[in-house]
């Protein structure tokens, strides 16, 4: 694996919470034009009776926002790697038109790539123990009954999300409504967190830049019985990435032939999580808030809610994982996980079997 230079990283993306709380020029109001343009895009989809999976960037004509669009796009991979966009009149719409309008802003900004093997494209993050009775999990050969909460799981109930990337370029999510209390989204710059890392302790930022073994976790064909090994942190041509979920690492460690987790190691982690806390910035998310996000320079979580169906505060999220064609070239051996690594290349999300 490539390693780094132990120097601070510079430039926007290494931002501090402090930062995004003393600006809002990383918020971006959607117009009354924008909204116009959106409207008649989706008229012209309805006209041919076309599904929203099946809506490509040509079939979604936005010519003045997907200006703005593209002005986004070049923000999250050479700015700080964060956006919302703010506005979006998400109640005027029923689900397949509201889906529709998402797809069709995600296709102008990237490739939509498949968030599970079963080929979803549009996630919906929402508490499923509570609408559904179960969250509904893939299989997994091999887990005993007595494991841990797997990662959908916790993404899937109302329960606190640990700071963590996900298997994409850019992740989207849209708020559709709000918990009635709880459901804090909370972003940090990863770029920001190496810096910290590196300046206390030097010695757990050089742990970092080697292998940590995760699990796959059943979310590929014969997944819990499948690890791989990245370093959380990794650098090419000048460019920061980061991949990291402490659940898929403390998955690997219940498998066997999975070197364990030295002290210094799990120290490591201990002061990322720790280090990631402090440097933060938590918000809310308003109905019609779509949050865009680079995972190779942030990291995300979320606090606990607790929803009420009755008065419709019931938290609901799309999420979109996109590939984006202006992406950096990633670390040699990174491939074990994003596939492909040159600049722009089409890569993340999981294979459909």
């Amino acid at each position: 694996m490539a390693t780094m230079t132990a120097q601070p990283l510079e430039g926007p993306a290494a931002w501090r919470g402090a930062d995004l709380a003393r600006s809002t020029d990383w918020i971006w109001p959607v117009s009354a034009a924008a909204v116009a343009e959106l409207d008649a895009a989706l008229q012209g989809v309805r006209r041919r009776g076309l599904a929203w999976r099946d809506i490509r960037r040509e079939d979604f004509p936005l010519p003045g926002f997907a200006r703005t669009l593209a002005d986004v796009q070049r923000e999250l991979e050479d700015g700080r790697g964060v956006v919302l966009l703010r506005g979006l009149p998400v109640e005027r719409y029923g689900e397949d038109d509201l889906r529709a309008l998402y797809f069709g802003i995600g296709v102008h900004l990237g490739s939509p790539r498949f968030q599970n093997s079963r080929g979803e494209l549009i996630g919906e993050v929402r508490d499923e123990l509570r609408v559904y009775g179960a969250v509904e999990q893939p299989a997994m050969p091999g887990r005993s009954a007595e494991a841990p909460p797997t990662s959908r799981y916790k993404a899937r109930s109302s329960g606190p999300l640990r700071f963590h990337t996900d298997r994409t370029d850019v992740v989207a999510l849209l708020c559709v409504r709000q918990a009635q209390a709880g459901g804090q989204s909370k972003v940090v710059s990863s770029v920001a967190v190496h810096n910290a890392i590196l300046a206390r302790r030097p010695d757990l930022h050089a742990l970092l830049l080697q292998d940590y073994h995760r699990s796959r976790e059943g979310e590929e064909a014969g997944g819990e019985r499948r690890t791989f090994a990245l370093p959380v942190w990794g650098i090419r041509d000048g460019r920061f990435t980061s991949q990291y979920s402490r659940t898929f690492v403390e998955a690997a460690q219940r498998l066997s032939g999975v070197p364990p987790l030295t002290a210094a190691q799990d120290e490591a982690l201990d002061l990322l999580a720790e280090v990631a806390e402090e440097l933060c910035y938590e918000m809310t998310l308003l109905p019609g808030d779509l949050q865009l996000l680079n995972s190779h320079v942030t990291y995300h979580a979320r606090t606990a809610y607790q929803d009420d169906e009755a008065s419709k505060q019931d938290r609901l999220l799309y999420r979109l994982w996109l590939s984006v064609p202006n992406s950096r070239a990633l670390p040699p051996g990174f491939e074990v996980f994003w596939g492909r690594i040159e600049a722009g290349a089409l890569r993340g999300g999981i294979d459909r079997v």
